[in-house]
């Protein structure tokens, strides 16, 4: 089992900036790769970012790419997610999640992660 703590949302005004953190514990860290979803009211929960096993690769969803930065901390047993440039679109609740499984044709797909934090409330104000 991998138990994974999400912490860091908050409020803050569009133009904004956020780091958001998971801790991860139960398990050797850097045998997992990471990722990042979220989940907006009345939405399903999408992709945002993933980051390889070693920090090697990443990934991204076209609505975050260039504002949204994914790294890891294997040291620290954890995963970053940098936002810049918040837009009240970036609201949601966010999930970090953890996979043994992850190539880039599976990075974006919810089923290709095991375990999951219980996640973060982002809220962008215009």
């Amino acid at each position: 089992q991998v138990q994974l703590v999400e912490s860091g949302g908050g409020l803050v005004q569009a133009g904004g900036s956020l780091r958001l953190s998971c801790a991860a514990s139960g398990r050797t860290f850097n045998n997992y790769a990471m990722g990042w979803f979220r989940q907006a009211p009345g939405k399903q929960r999408e992709f945002t970012a993933a980051v390889t096993w070693r920090g090697g690769s990443t990934y991204y969803s076209d609505s975050v790419k260039g504002r949204f930065t994914i790294s890891r901390d294997n040291a620290k047993n954890t995963v970053y997610l940098q936002a810049h440039s918040l837009k009240p679109e970036d609201t949601a609740v966010y999930y970090c999640a953890a996979t043994q499984r992850l190539t880039p044709s599976v990075a974006t797909m919810r089923g290709t992660y095991d375990y999951w934090g219980q996640g973060t409330q982002v809220t962008v104000s215009s």
